[in-house]
């Protein structure tokens, strides 16, 4: 264990998503070996990323406006929407260029034993867009994990009784127990081509 702030430094770095406590301890060393500038630069991009970026209004991706990009861009198809669980998969499927709706980002996947459920997410403000919009289509695009699955087959319970409304989930081709944000833009792009309803 190191002295004050060294320590104070691995701690907080330690605190982030998938940096365990020797890659916390290889970024302390690294900041603290790095030029001023490099960590002003990096002061000023996470500055501007807590003051400066917010969830969309109607989607919940991130943006720097009120509204995202997306959903202000009047090419998107405003019938189809796609729920993701993250801000991380909209870019994830953007990155196909087969999916020309918009998103709805739930912020999460369901999760009893964490303590994650409907009104942990962005579920009411789905069914709100759908009973106010034209949607016609929705696509599932959760995780192929446990979680994923949960919210899809919760999602799927919730939407069946909207008339005239489609609701599909994406293909098989992404690995069970994976993350979109992983996945290549091939196997993604086939998944949602070959996507089925549900």
């Amino acid at each position: 264990m190191y002295e004050g702030p060294v320590q104070d430094l691995i701690d907080e770095l330690g605190r982030l998503p998938g940096v365990g406590p020797k890659s916390a301890q290889r970024i302390a060393f690294h900041l603290l070996g790095a030029d001023p500038a490099d960590i002003a630069r990096l002061q000023l991009a996470l500055q501007k990323v807590k003051e400066g970026v917010v969830f969309c209004d109607v989607c919940g991706n991130v943006s720097e406006e009120p509204t995202c990009r997306i959903c202000r861009d009047a090419r998107r198809d405003p019938t189809a929407v796609c729920v993701v669980e993250e801000p991380k998969d909209v870019l994830a499927i953007e990155k196909t260029r087969e999916f020309k709706g918009r998103y709805h980002v739930l912020g999460g996947a369901l999760d009893p034993l964490s303590g994650i459920g409907p009104d942990q997410l962005r579920v009411r403000e789905l069914l709100q867009r759908i009973g106010g919009q034209e949607i016609t289509e929705v696509i599932l695009a959760t995780d192929p994990n446990t979680e994923g699955e949960a919210t899809a087959t919760y999602l799927v319970r919730m939407l069946r009784d909207f008339p005239g409304l489609t609701v599909t989930r994406l293909a098989s081709g992404l690995p069970m127990g994976g993350d979109l944000e992983f996945a290549d833009e091939l196997t993604l792009g086939r998944a949602l081509t070959g996507r089925r309803s549900v």
